[in-house]
């Protein structure tokens, strides 16, 4: 649940800024159907609000030499708070790492991997998750074809 409670004014500016963020405040008050100076102030709201954490340009994954994709699944060995943390801290220091999630199940940590090709992969592997501290089984699910990627959350279907 949002700290602050979003209507459906807000809802139509972070549907609108997901699929074109850079939209200009004019282009996205019209779009929202507001007047330039309002628009602009809920925008900044939401931003300070942590709603909206950011803009960024998407880029193609094989088009910056990043063609493999790989869904790990991590179980570790204890699930001290210091323990945890430490693994935690070096997860999140990987670049190749672009997404990591605690998760229930078969895995304690679900990471999402991108590397240029298998052999890079390979290496990651072997030189770096398998060092991890309390790592005690690593599953690896290779991405075919990417049939959706970041899309955007359903912010409509909440109004």
């Amino acid at each position: 649940m949002p700290r602050r409670r979003l209507d459906v004014i807000d809802r139509r500016i972070l549907a609108a800024l997901q699929r074109d963020a850079r939209l200009s405040n004019v282009q996205l008050a019209e779009e929202v159907n507001l007047s330039p100076s309002p628009c602009l102030r809920r925008v900044r709201m939401l931003e300070e609000a942590g709603v909206i954490r950011g803009y960024h340009a998407g880029l193609d994954r094989r088009e910056v030499g990043l063609g493999l994709t790989v869904f790990v699944g991590i179980k570790v060995e204890r699930h001290h708070e210091e323990q945890a943390n430490a693994f935690r801290d070096a997860i999140i220091a990987l670049p190749e790492v672009i997404s990591a999630h605690l998760v229930s199940g078969e895995s304690d940590f679900l990471l999402q991997v991108v590397v240029p090709d298998l052999a890079a992969y390979e290496s990651f592997l072997t030189g770096t998750l398998l060092r991890l501290p309390w790592v005690s089984d690593i599953r690896s699910n290779f991405a075919i074809q990417t049939v959706k990627d970041n899309g955007p959350l359903p912010l409509e279907q909440m109004e």
